[in-house]
C-alpha cells in the first residue's frame, strides 16, 4: 500500500521510500525514512497536493510523490501519546553562562589573534527566524517573510560591537545535499569560502528535524556554535530543552534564544567570537555506534563510513574537503563531491564493494541508510535531552484558520476575496483617498514654485524647465506613491503571515496544469508589486525549468510601476464608481494572457513535468510591524529615488526634446519639436491599434526606462495638465492603450534582472520583443472586437 491511500485522520508506518534521483534524496533528508509514522492532515481543495505530520511538523507534497511511499497498515491515532521521562515539565538549567565556556572550551595558542578579521556563516533550516537573528546580529534590516526559501540573496553584516566579525546571512536549507539552488549556493560558500565559524540557527519547537543539518555542518569540522531559537514558545507551551545534555552530546556550544525578543544573543556572540577565536572545532562528527553485530544497520553504515573514508582521506584533502564530508556524501551518491574527488578505478571498485556489504547487512540503500543513521540518532538525542511541549497555540491557531483557508470549498472563494479587498483599498479605498491628498499636496507646491520664479522674472526658458520639465513630471508621478506603498502593504502582511505559502498549496493543482508548481505562484504573486524581486525570488524553485518558465510569465502581472499610468487613464475616461472594477479587470486580463502563453510554452519549449511540491507550511504569526514598516520605507525610498533620478532625468529629457527643434530653436508648438520627430518614426506602429500619434508613441517609449516615466511624458505633452489627456484619447482608445502598457516589455531594471537570472543577454532581448508583439497583437484584437460592437 503506498501513502497516496491515506485518509485525512489516519495514520501508518512507512516501509520503503521509492523513486530515484534527487528528490528520493530530498524525501529522505525530509525525514521520510522507513520505520517514521506519518499522519495526513488534510488535502487540498482540488484534491492535491496533501499535508502530512511527521517527527512534529508538517510537510505538503503531491500524491504523485505519495505514490513511491509503501506504508504499513493504516491505523486512526487515539488520545495523546505520554512518556513521563520525555513529557514531563522540568526546570530549565542554566547554561552558557560565560564564567564556564574557558572551563568548557580552553583557548589554544595557535588562536586567531584579537582584533583580526573574523567571518561567520548563519545557517539554519527555513522558516526558524534566521533572518531575524540576523538582523539582531548585526543591527541590518531585511524583510522577513514565512515563504520558504525568502532569503535569496547573499547578505553581509557586521555583528555589533566586533567590528572585526562579519556574518553572512546563507539562503534557508535542509541538508547539504545538493537538490535545490540555495542547497548548492550554501555548501559552495562554507566549502570554498571555508569561514572561521557557523552559526547554526535550530529552531526549538522543530528540534528533530532541525539538527539533521547541524549533523551535517559538523562533519565540515569548522568552528560552529548551536542558536536555540524560540525557546520562549517552547517554554510557553510547557516544554524545555536540557542543554548541557545536548551540548555534551554534540560537543558544540548551546545557547538557548529568542530572536524575536532579543533574548541570548549577547550570549550567542561571545560563544561565537570565541570557539571561532580559538578555532574550535565540533568534538563530534561521528552519529552512528560501532556495532560489530552484522544485523546492527547502524553499526554497518558506521563500518562503511569509517572504511570510506579511511580510503579517500587523501583525495578530499588534495580536493580541499573535510573527511568525514566527502565520505558521507560519498556514499550517498553526491555527483559533485564524487567528480571533485577523482577516484581511480580501483579505489571506484573496492568503494561499490564496500556500499554493497553496507546496503546487504543494513537492509537499505545507502541514501535511506544515511538518512536512517541521523534520524536515529536524533530520535534517541531528543528522548533524553528534549522535553516534548504540548501543542502549542500558534499551530492549534494555524490549524483552525487553515480549516477555513485551504478548505475545500472556502479556499478559492477566500483567495479571491481577499485580492478583492486589496485591489479595492488600493485603487479605491485607503490607496485612492492618499493619492488625492498628495496630489493636492503637489499641485500647491508646483503652484507655489511656479508663483515664486515669476515674482524672480526668472528667464523664460529656464521657468519652463523647472515647472514644466521637472516639478511637472516628478509631481505626476509622487501623486500616485500612496497607492503603491498602499498595494506593499497589503502583500507584505500576506508574506509575513504565512499566508503566502497556503496559496502556493491550494494553487498547485491548478498551476501544474500549465506546466507549473504551485511553489511559482509566490514569485507571480510578488511581480504585482515589482518584478525585480519577483524574477528574484524565482531562485527558491529547485527546477531550472520551472524557474525559467516563471521568470517568463512574471511580467504578465502588472507591477505597482504601472499603477500610475492606470490610475491615471482610468480617472479620466472612467465614473467613480467603475473604476476599480476597470482596475480589476486590467489585471485579470493580464493574467488571463498569462495563462494562455504559459500553455503555448508548455507545449512548445517547456514540455515535461514541473518540480516536485514538497514544501513546509509555517505556522500563521503575527507580522512583525517593523518588519512590515520597513518593508514600506524601503519600497517607498526606492521610488523616490526612481522619481529623483530616473524619472527626473527622462522628464528634462523629455522637456528639451518637446522645447527645442533640430537647429536648437524653441518651438511654437510641440508638433515642430524633435519629440515630434522621433515620435513620429514609431507612431505608424500604433496606427492599427487607433492611437497614431507621436505623443503617445513617445511615452511608451520613455516608459522603458520606467513605467512612471509614461504618466510624466504625458503630464508634459498634454500640457503640464493630466485632465488633458482627453484631448489625446477617446475613451475606447484609452482602453486599448491601457491594454497595450498592461502586456508590453518591462522596465529596464526588471529586463537587467532577467538577462542576470537567465544568464543570457539574447534571452532578456527576447523577453523584450515577445512582450512587445504579445502586446500588440492583444491590443489590436481588443480593438477589433471594439470596433465590431460599436464602441469606436
Amino acid at each position: 500500500m503506498t501513502m497516496d491511500r491515506l485518509k485525512p485522520g489516519q495514520s501508518a508506518v512507512i516501509q520503503a521510500v521509492g523513486g530515484s534521483g534527487s528528490l528520493r534524496h530530498h524525501l529522505l533528508d525530509m525525514g521520510l525514512t522507513p520505520q517514521t509514522e506519518v499522519t495526513l492532515q488534510k488535502t487540498a481543495p482540488m484534491g492535491d497536493p496533501v499535508q502530512i505530520k511527521l517527527r512534529g511538523y508538517e510537510l505538503t507534497l503531491r500524491l504523485d510523490e505519495a505514490r513511491k511511499i509503501e506504508i504499513g497498515a493504516v491505523y486512526q491515532k487515539t488520545g495523546v501519546e505520554t512518556r513521563p521521562l520525555r513529557y514531563q515539565a522540568i526546570d530549565h538549567p542554566a547554561v552558557g553562562e560565560q564564567s564556564t565556556v574557558e572551563t568548557d572550551h580552553p583557548k589554544k595558542t595557535e588562536g586567531i589573534p584579537a582584533g583580526q578579521p573574523l567571518r561567520f556563516a548563519l545557517a539554519g533550516n527555513q522558516n526558524c527566524g534566521k533572518t531575524t537573528l540576523f538582523n539582531q546580529l548585526t543591527g541590518a534590516n531585511q524583510h522577513v517573510g514565512n515563504f520558504p526559501g525568502v532569503t535569496v540573496d547573499r547578505k553581509d553584516g557586521t555583528i555589533r560591537s566586533h567590528p572585526e566579525a562579519t556574518v553572512t546571512d546563507l539562503p534557508g536549507i535542509y541538508s547539504l545535499s545538493p537538490y535545490s539552488s540555495e542547497e548548492i549556493v550554501t555548501r559552495r560558500f562554507l566549502l570554498e569560502t571555508k569561514p572561521d565559524g557557523i552559526i547554526n540557527i535550530v529552531d526549538a519547537t522543530n528540534i528533530e528535524r532541525n539538527l539533521y543539518l547541524t549533523m551535517q555542518l559538523m562533519e565540515l569540522g569548522i568552528p560552529m556554535v548551536l542558536a536555540l531559537n524560540m525557546m520562549d514558545e517552547v517554554r510557553a507551551n510547557g516544554g524545555t530543552v536540557r542543554v548541557n545534555e545536548l551540548e555534551q552530546a554534540l560537543g558544540i556550544p548551546v545557547v538557548p534564544i529568542s530572536a524575536v525578543k532579543n533574548e541570548g544573543i549577547n550570549e550567542l556572540i561571545d560563544h561565537a567570537i570565541h570557539v571561532a577565536r580559538y578555532r574550535e572545532a565540533p568534538v563530534r562528527i561521528d552519529f552512528c555506534p560501532d556495532n560489530p553485530n552484522q544485523n546492527d544497520p547502524l553499526g554497518a553504515v558506521h563500518r562503511c563510513i569509517h572504511a570510506t573514508a579511511h580510503m579517500v582521506e587523501n583525495n578530499a584533502k588534495a580536493a580541499g574537503l573535510p573527511v568525514r564530508f566527502a565520505a558521507t556524501k560519498l556514499i550517498e551518491n553526491d555527483p559533485i563531491i564524487e567528480q571533485a574527488l577523482h577516484l581511480p578505478e580501483d579505489k571506484r571498485e573496492a568503494f561499490e564493494q564496500i556500499v554493497s556489504v553496507m546496503e546487504k547487512e543494513s537492509g537499505l540503500d545507502r541514501e535511506a541508510a544515511l538518512a536512517n543513521m541521523r534520524f536515529s540518532f536524533l530520535e534517541d538525542l531528543c528522548r533524553t535531552s528534549v522535553v516534548r511541549p504540548r501543542e502549542s497555540k500558534e499551530h492549534k491557531r494555524s490549524m483552525a484558520i487553515d480549516r477555513f483557508l485551504t478548505g475545500k470549498y472556502t479556499a478559492v472563494p477566500c483567495f479571491l476575496g481577499i485580492m478583492a479587498v486589496i485591489f479595492w483599498m488600493t485603487f479605491s479605498g485607503i490607496g485612492a483617498w492618499l493619492s488625492d491628498g498628495m496630489a493636492f499636496l503637489v499641485n500647491q507646491a508646483i503652484a507655489l514654485l511656479d508663483h515664486g520664479l515669476q515674482v524672480l522674472h526668472v528667464n523664460a526658458v529656464v521657468h519652463s524647465l523647472v515647472i514644466d520639465g521637472a516639478a511637472q513630471g516628478i509631481g505626476s508621478v509622487l501623486s500616485f506613491l500612496p497607492a503603491i506603498v498602499t498595494l506593499f502593504f497589503f502583500l507584505s502582511i500576506l508574506e509575513d503571515t504565512g499566508y503566502m505559502a497556503r496559496v502556493a498549496f491550494v494553487m498547485d493543482r491548478p498551476l501544474r496544469k500549465l506546466g507549473l508548481s504551485g511553489r511559482s505562484f509566490v514569485p507571480m504573486l510578488v511581480g504585482f508589486g515589482c518584478s525585480v524581486p519577483a524574477i528574484m525570488a524565482t531562485r527558491t524553485l529547485s527546477s531550472e525549468r520551472d524557474r525559467r518558465m516563471t521568470i517568463l510569465l512574471t511580467p504578465f502581472m502588472s507591477c505597482s510601476a504601472k499603477l500610475p499610468i492606470y490610475t491615471m487613464l482610468v480617472g479620466a475616461f472612467f465614473p467613480r464608481p467603475y473604476r476599480a472594477l476597470a482596475m480589476v479587470g486590467l489585471y485579470v486580463f493580464g493574467i488571463l494572457c498569462g495563462i494562455l502563453y504559459a500553455g503555448i510554452l508548455k507545449l512548445t519549449k517547456f514540455r515535461g513535468e514541473p518540480v516536485p511540491f514538497v514544501m513546509e507550511l509555517p505556522n500563521y504569526r503575527l507580522p512583525s510591524a517593523k518588519s512590515v514598516g520597513h518593508l514600506i520605507w524601503e519600497k517607498a525610498k526606492g521610488f523616490l529615488q526612481k522619481a529623483f533620478t530616473v524619472i527626473f532625468l527622462a522628464s528634462i529629457i523629455i522637456w528639451f526634446l518637446q522645447t527645442f527643434d533640430a537647429r536648437l530653436n524653441v518651438v511654437a508648438t510641440p508638433g515642430e519639436s524633435l519629440l515630434a520627430a522621433l515620435g513620429g518614426i514609431f507612431a505608424p506602429l500604433f496606427g492599427p491599434l487607433g492611437f497614431n500619434d507621436w505623443r503617445a508613441s513617445t511615452a511608451l517609449i520613455t516608459g522603458f526606462t520606467a513605467k512612471e516615466s509614461v504618466v510624466s511624458t504625458l503630464t508634459l505633452l498634454v500640457g503640464g495638465d493630466a485632465a488633458n489627456i482627453t484631448t489625446l484619447f477617446t475613451p475606447f482608445t484609452a482602453v486599448v492603450f491601457l491594454v497595450f502598457t498592461l502586456l508590453y516589455t518591462p522596465c529596464v531594471a526588471a529586463i537587467a534582472t532577467v538577462r542576470r537570472e537567465l544568464g543570457s543577454g539574447k534571452a532578456a532581448a527576447a523577453t523584450v520583443l515577445i512582450q512587445c508583439v504579445i502586446a500588440w497583437v492583444m491590443a489590436f484584437l481588443v480593438r477589433c472586437v471594439g470596433l465590431a460592437l460599436g464602441f469606436a
